[in-house]
């Protein structure tokens, strides 16, 4: 009973300014931090902080950062035993430039998680015998996406797939998938249907599902969650929080997610489960960081989720 999480492992290297430059313009920054990110990464740490056991696949350089990288999953518990160290390339990274106002420019350079493959793949054969849920992004190879997609389907695990950053996906892909977790932007390129409340949410989820995945999930920050399935389509609204960073929100609901689903909550437990762990994100700045433990969560629950 556990999470595996094939994704990518990225070093963020984040700098706050007081407005974001303009082109040829050169400014004085206020902060710099370097700190574990990745989307795989990320939601793997949401997961183990939820007491879900939890095992990551994806590649790190055989660099300074890789090592960083690799003692903040141990750290949190996150099973690391199948990560590759790839001598070739340098670890992934995410240049974050953020301004006052929360407007930001990322610019990410995939690294080793550009070379996630074959090892990969094996190594996910052999930890879908114990395992219950598979959790998918797209900052890795789409072909390995599509192949572990596969490959857990075959094995009878459950396919999330958060579809970020947003790509097109063959039609032949969404069979093999049990979830798909898109935000509105995402939902609306997957789509080409343009998505401005909960009912054109529920059209674009309807869409998505007639490609072939049972259950569609949209994220809509505060304006909640909107879940498709083949019997019902339904409108779930957020939790109000006082948000401070929305760095990772959407990993967070997917970690939250996955660790519901792997304790057997019913569909909507699960996801009120997720937004949870989304609200308790956004209301800490960075993206590991924020993850709230089992403690904090379940506190959070008990004033906020009647259930």
């Amino acid at each position: 009973m556990s999470v595996i999480v094939l994704g990518s492992i990225n070093m963020d290297l984040v700098v706050h300014t007081a407005r974001l430059p303009q082109p040829g313009e050169t400014l004085m920054g206020k902060t710099f931090k370097t700190m574990p990110g990745g989307k795989g990464a990320n939601q793997a740490v949401a997961s183990t902080q939820l007491g879900a056991t939890t095992h990551m696949l994806g590649r790190v350089g055989n660099d300074g950062f890789g090592e960083t990288l690799l003692a903040s999953l141990r750290q949190y518990g996150v099973g690391c035993d199948r990560i590759t160290i790839d001598s070739s390339t340098p670890s992934g990274i995410a240049l974050i430039e953020v301004g006052d106002t929360g407007e930001n420019h990322i610019i990410v350079v995939p690294g080793a998680n550009g070379n996630v493959g074959e090892d990969e793949l094996q190594g996910l054969e052999s930890l879908c015998q114990d395992a219950t849920i598979l959790l998918l992004q797209l900052e890795i190879p789409l072909d390995s996406v599509i192949a572990a997609a596969k490959i857990a389907h075959d094995h009878h695990v459950k396919v999330i797939l958060d579809p970020a950053p947003a790509k097109s996906l063959p039609l032949d892909v969404y069979p093999f998938l049990d979830i798909l977790t898109p935000n509105q932007t995402e939902a609306e390129q997957l789509t080409g249907l343009s998505i401005t409340n909960s009912q054109t949410a529920i059209a674009a989820g309807k869409a998505l599902q007639q490609r072939g995945v049972p259950i569609v999930i949209i994220t809509m920050g505060e304006a909640g969650v909107v879940i498709v399935t083949d019997k019902t389509a339904r409108h779930i609204p957020a939790f109000t929080v006082e948000a401070v960073d929305m760095v990772a929100a959407g990993d967070a609901f997917n970690g939250g997610l996955a660790a519901a689903l792997v304790e057997e909550h019913p569909l909507d437990d699960a996801v009120m489960r997720g937004m949870a762990t989304a609200a308790l994100a956004v209301t800490q700045s960075g993206a590991q960081e924020s993850m709230p433990n089992s403690q904090t969560f379940q506190a959070f629950l008990s004033q906020n989720y009647k259930h």
